[in-house]
């Protein structure tokens, strides 16, 4: 039991962690971007026309700003991903929020290479600790943070995704250069999707 609670202690001061991270974001970022930020280099959809503020949920993950898209990324398997804010903040850090969505008929797993191919993320259970971020200019790739105890800095215990329904999510990167205003989102077994950085 006492390992069970240290989990649920850890995901919950991560969530913690990215909701302080994105709040700090928006208010040294502001609201007014001019719309320049809904450029996807997979297929976009338009944003929806009234705007939602970030806020916590009763498990206290964080809801993304729902009013902007950055990229939709539609998988073969039927999982869309649509990335909606990629903000920096002061102290490094880029958090990327989106939803997740099982676009088809039926329930059904998520694919467990989205844990990463680490071996000690892989012991910490379900979680999108696979995505990456890659800066073509650079040359790098940003893998999600940890955690001194390993635990990736990413919504975890996604496992399944009923027809139709939909989880959001949140990753929290290494922060590229200021002079990097694009990155390639990479999630095992999904299409790239370049995204702007704000």
């Amino acid at each position: 039991m006492s390992l069970w609670h240290g989990a649920k202690a850890r995901r919950a001061a991560g969530a913690a962690l990215a909701v302080a991270a994105l709040t700090v974001s928006l208010t040294a970022c502001g609201g007014d971007d001019g719309g320049s930020k809904e450029k996807g280099a997979d297929s976009s959809s338009s944003a929806p026309a009234d705007e939602k503020p970030k806020e916590e949920g009763d498990e206290g993950t964080t809801v993304p700003d729902t009013s902007k898209t950055l990229a939709t990324i539609n998988g073969s398997s039927g999982f869309q991903f649509v990335i909606h804010t990629a903000t920096r903040d002061e102290g490094g850090f880029l958090t990327v929020t989106g939803t997740v969505k099982n676009t088809g008929n039926s329930g059904q797993s998520v694919p467990i290479q989205w844990n990463g191919s680490e071996t000690q993320v892989r012991r910490t259970g379900r979680s999108l600790a696979g995505m990456t971020l890659v800066d073509k200019a650079d040359k790098k790739r940003y893998y999600v943070l940890r955690d001194t105890e390993g635990y990736p800095l990413t919504t975890t215990g996604i496992s399944r995704i009923d027809a139709g329904a939909s989880e959001t999510f949140f990753a929290q990167f290494p922060a590229p250069p200021e002079s990097t205003a694009q990155v390639d989102l990479q999630l095992p077994m999904m299409p790239t999707a370049t995204i702007e950085i704000s």
